[in-house]
C-alpha cells in the first residue's frame, strides 16, 4: 500500500513539473528532455488536458482556402464558381460553407434555361468541330494511292459488296451493287485500273417505287459518266405499307448495279487476290502454326 502511495505521489509530482513547463510554452520534446521520461505513453499523460502552445501547431495549408472559400460564399458564389476560382474540392467547399445562408439566384428559371441551352449548343459545336478535324487529319493521312494500293483495296471493296460465286450456284463474273456515290466511284476507278472498258459494263438504277426514279437514274448516269439512255431497265422495288421507310429524303437515290460482263477471269483473279491479302495478314506466329 505504501509503494503505491509512493508511485502516486511521484506521478503527481511529475506531472505538476510537467504542467508547468507546459504553461512556459515548451514542446512534449523539450519536457521529455528536462524531466527524462522516454515513454511517450506517460507522458502524454502527465500534460493531458493542457493545450499545445502555438508555437508548436502546424500551420493549416487549407485555413486560407476555407476563407476565401467563406468570403466568396458570402458574394453569392454558388459551389462550381468557388471551385474554379479556389481549385478545391466541392465536398471541402460544402463543409466550410453549409452554415453559410445558400445565394439568391441570379437568373430566372427561363434564364437560366436558356444559358444552359446556349452551353450545349457551343458544346455541341466543339465536338463538331473536333470530329471534323480528325477526320480531316485522317484524309490527309492516307495520299495519293498507288496502283498496287488501289487493287488491294478494291479487291477487299468487291469482297465485301459484290457477288460472289457459290458452290451450288457459278456466278463467277463481277457484279456490284451500292447506295454510296463515293463507294461507286472508287468501284470504277478500280475497274479502270483492271482494264475493264465502259462497253463491257452493265448499269441499271435499283430504287422503290415511290422514289424520284427520273431523278436518281440522271444522278447516276451523271457520276458514271454515260447518258441515261445508256442504263438498263430500272429495278422497282415493291413498297410494303406496314414497314416505315427512312430512306425518303431528296438524298435518296437508291443504288447503282453494275455488271462486267466477259469477267470470269477476272472474278478469279479477285477471288485469289483476296485470299492473298487473308494470307498476307496473318502473323509470322499464325503461318508457323498452319505450316
Amino acid at each position: 500500500m505504501t509503494e503505491i502511495t509512493s508511485k502516486y505521489a511521484d506521478f503527481e509530482d511529475l506531472r505538476k513539473q510537467a504542467v508547468a513547463l507546459r504553461r512556459e510554452g515548451l514542446s512534449l520534446r523539450q519536457i521529455r528532455d528536462r524531466l527524462h521520461i522516454h515513454n511517450n505513453e506517460i507522458l502524454h499523460r502527465l500534460v493531458k488536458g493542457e493545450p499545445a502552445p502555438e508555437w508548436t501547431k502546424r500551420p493549416n495549408a487549407k485555413d486560407d482556402l476555407r476563407a476565401k472559400a467563406r468570403e466568396l460564399r458570402r458574394q453569392g458564389m454558388t459551389y462550381d464558381r468557388i471551385q474554379v476560382e479556389l481549385g478545391c474540392s466541392k465536398s471541402s467547399i460544402s463543409l466550410w460553407v453549409r452554415d453559410l445562408p445558400k445565394p439568391e439566384p441570379h437568373y430566372t428559371p427561363t434564364e437560366h434555361l436558356a444559358l444552359m441551352n446556349a452551353g450545349l449548343v457551343d458544346l455541341h459545336a466543339s465536338r463538331e468541330k473536333e470530329r471534323a478535324e480528325t477526320k480531316r487529319l485522317a484524309r490527309d493521312a492516307v495520299g495519293e494511292l498507288s496502283d498496287r494500293e488501289l487493287f488491294l483495296v478494291g479487291v477487299t471493296l468487291y469482297w465485301a459488296e459484290g457477288a460472289k460465286d457459290k458452290t451450288y450456284s457459278r456466278r463467277e463474273c463481277l457484279q456490284f451493287i451500292n447506295s454510296d456515290p463515293n463507294v461507286i466511284k472508287l468501284y470504277l476507278r478500280w475497274l479502270d485500273l483492271l482494264g475493264v472498258t465502259q462497253e463491257r459494263m452493265r448499269m441499271r438504277v435499283s430504287i422503290h417505287e415511290s422514289a424520284d426514279i427520273p431523278g436518281a437514274e440522271r444522278f447516276w448516269a451523271e457520276l458514271a459518266g454515260i447518258p441515261t439512255s445508256a442504263l438498263k431497265r430500272t429495278t422497282l422495288k415493291k413498297h410494303n405499307p406496314r414497314t416505315i421507310r427512312k430512306n425518303t429524303t431528296e438524298s435518296y437515290r437508291g443504288c447503282l448495279v453494275i455488271y462486267v460482263s466477259k469477267s470470269a477471269d477476272l472474278y478469279r483473279r479477285v477471288e485469289g487476290a483476296w485470299y492473298g491479302i487473308v494470307l498476307g495478314c496473318r502473323t509470322s506466329s499464325q503461318t508457323e502454326m498452319s505450316d
